[in-house]
């Protein structure tokens, strides 16, 4: 009794704070409430020096951009320099790598101005106005059906953001919260003359690989930096942050804002169960295969490496993610969670949600296993129904060479042949073409030897993947409902139940600017198990394999490195999601210190539920990513900017 005693009084001891408050919270609608709580973490500013629209350029938001909406950058001068993650830039850097320049081995870096690279196609977005108008989208949709016009959320988005666009010459972009509870329209000043400043190698900013990713500890100089330009000139910028030296302890205020993408918080308890149970074994399953057989021919041959790394990048990045994901909502029993909130909710909207999904599962199955062959389990697809729509025979051929020559050869037979494995094993026989069963029986069922046959002729390939239509899953569908409106009353009818319960509440994650606060914090993954709350060069050492692509580290790198003392990466529980990628970690002040990355592997479940004392965000050091732009680069030209 006295040991049982002295542990709750031990456990009574325990710091009451140590877990963040959950939310995304949209970063125009900090109210007083939410103010004093983050005040009472430890924030010193006020919630009008995080977002004032009446400000311009006087806070912390105004030096925070979207890069197209996939990733989160800051501005870190007064000449438009931005900051955000390596893997943010990943794509840019392999496209503009070269046989003779692979600015992802070798990284890149401009010492002069004039080298700063123009990227095509680049844009970032600065946050100038958040405005509710729910009512105006209810006046808009009265007034078409009036007409008897029929009308979408597309609809309503173009009527709604022509007419902001017009009047103020920005760019508009509509978004429904909660369902269509409420309507905002965020305003932004777009520019499109980006260019590439820097860029560590990827054995630095990204050690650790694909192996690595979503583990802790993790240590990864995960940066690069662009830079605004804005009539041929670096921008002006009216407000960028602070990065600050000096440091952090364990427990201080911490919080991120960015562009957090998707969640799916108001998700049913029968998603939650369809999910784990149905679509994500099947798409994890082939995906993991997928990976092995590009990942043995990129680490058999470097030419192959340079022309499918991004691609793998991508593909282990959501299939890791989404394998966690289902572990997690097992572990902390996600669906026996969302049932217990729904014990309020219509029966008459659970019982249609419980018959749809029903309904639907053996059928989207099969569809996920098409998806996962050949929509985008080969890479030979887009090439392939790009062809199909070819006028003629010579755009065909042009479509076909331009698209080969991206390609290897053996790595993609290799996945043909799995593809069509797994296709013919788990479509039936009435979805399957006369031409593929066709094949099939003429091959005895000899994939390889299909595969090659396939690949040897790219018109016979390209009518067996154009043959299978979606139509032909739907037809076999079997609908109680409409799943859509299904989901919209339950989202709506769970905002309500909340709401008459005084709960405030954030909206789903929809890549709109959100805030959220927290601490530098340590990880308990495990029971007996204690992580600390940051990494040290120590760990670069203990996992260096010179052998190892992912753990392979530049000699001068290595020598280098011993001289530099402090984190390399750490931990805070900021509740973030895809889209916060490169968001700044800013302290209570709102100075930089550091750039979020990725979040820990007990946290994968957050798309559907957030779990509190596990839902970390990973982040490289500022200090240390400044150790490499002065010390090891010696890039002094920027960093003098940075001053």
């Amino acid at each position: 009794m006295m040991k049982r005693l002295l542990l709750q009084a031990a456990l009574a001891l325990l710091p009451v704070a140590a877990f963040a408050d959950e939310g995304m919270w949209m970063v125009h609608a900090i109210d007083q409430a939410l103010e004093k709580k983050m005040q009472e973490r430890g924030l010193r500013l006020s919630a009008g020096e995080i977002y004032n629209a009446d400000a311009p350029g006087a806070t912390v938001s105004d030096a925070i951009v979207s890069l197209g909406f996939y990733c989160t950058a800051s501005v870190i001068s007064d000449e438009g320099l931005l900051i955000t993650n390596h893997h943010c830039a990943y794509s840019d850097l392999f496209d503009l790598s070269t046989p003779e320049k692979n600015y992802l081995e070798d990284g890149y870096w401009a010492f002069h101005r004039q080298d700063e690279i123009p990227l095509k196609g680049k844009e970032v977005f600065f946050l100038k106005r958040v405005l509710d108008v729910t009512d105006e989208v209810a006046a808009v949709s009265d007034s078409l059906s009036l007409r008897g016009e029929h009308f979408g959320s597309r609809k309503l988005s173009y009527l709604l953001e022509r007419r902001y666009a017009g009047r103020t010459g920005l760019e508009a972009s509509l978004h429904s919260m909660w369902a269509g509870e409420k309507y905002y329209l965020a305003l932004y000043q777009k520019f499109t003359d980006i260019r590439l400043v820097g860029a560590p190698p990827v054995s630095i900013a990204a050690f650790g690989g694909d192996e690595d990713n979503w583990e802790w500890p993790q240590h990864k100089a995960d940066f690069a930096l662009y830079r605004i330009y804005d009539h041929g000139e670096p921008l002006v910028s009216p407000w960028h942050l602070r990065v600050s030296e000096a440091g952090f302890r364990e427990g201080d205020y911490a919080m991120v804002i960015g562009y957090p993408g998707r969640t799916d918080r108001y998700s049913s308890s029968y998603k939650a169960d369809y999910l784990t149970r149905m679509e994500r074994p099947v798409t994890n399953r082939l995906r993991g295969r997928q990976m092995e057989i590009v990942r043995k021919w990129m680490d058999a041959d470097p030419a192959v490496r340079e022309k499918y790394s991004d691609w793998f990048f991508s593909l282990s990045n959501v299939q890791e993610m989404q394998e966690g994901e289902v572990q997690c909502i097992r572990r902390f029993r996600v669906i026996d969670e969302k049932r217990a909130q729904e014990k309020d909710l219509p029966a008459d909207i659970l019982q249609g949600l419980a018959d749809e999904y029903a309904a639907i599962e053996d059928v989207e199955r099969e569809k996920a296993y098409y998806r996962e062959t050949f929509i985008r389990g080969v890479r030979i697809t887009p090439t392939m129904l790009r062809m199909s729509n070819a006028k003629t025979e010579e755009a065909r051929e042009e479509i076909y060479r331009r698209g080969i020559a991206e390609l290897d050869p053996r790595v993609e037979k290799e996945l043909l042949a799995y593809a069509l494995e797994e296709y013919f094993g788990h479509i039936p026989a009435e979805v399957v073409g006369h031409r593929q069963d066709s094949l099939y029986r003429a091959f005895s069922g000899d994939f390889t030897a299909l595969a090659a046959h396939l690949w040897d002729n790219p018109l016979q390939l390209m009518d067996f993947i154009t043959e299978v239509k979606i139509t032909a899953f739907n037809a076999r569908e079997r609908h109680t409902g409409d799943l859509t409106e299904l989901t919209r009353r339950y989202t709506r009818a769970l905002y309500a139940d909340r709401s008459a319960r005084g709960l405030v509440q954030y909206p789903d994650a929809n890549a709109t600017m959100r805030i959220t606060y927290g601490r530098v914090s340590s990880l308990d993954p495990w029971d007996a198990v204690h992580a600390s709350c940051w990494s040290t060069p120590r760990g670069l050492f203990e996992k260096w394999d010179p052998a190892q692509h992912d753990y392979a580290l530049p000699a001068d790198f290595v020598e280098a490195v011993h001289d530099y003392v402090g984190p390399v990466n750490f931990l805070t529980d900021n509740d973030i999601t895809g889209g916060n990628s490169g968001s700044p970690v800013l302290n209570a002040r709102g100075e930089l210190i550091g750039l979020a990355f990725d979040g820990n592997k007990e946290s994968l479940a957050s798309d559907v539920s957030y779990t509190p004392g596990y839902n970390k965000c990973v982040c490289v050091d500022i200090r240390y990513i400044l150790w490499i732009l002065r010390d090891y680069v010696g890039l002094e030209r920027i960093v003098k900017e940075l001053q």
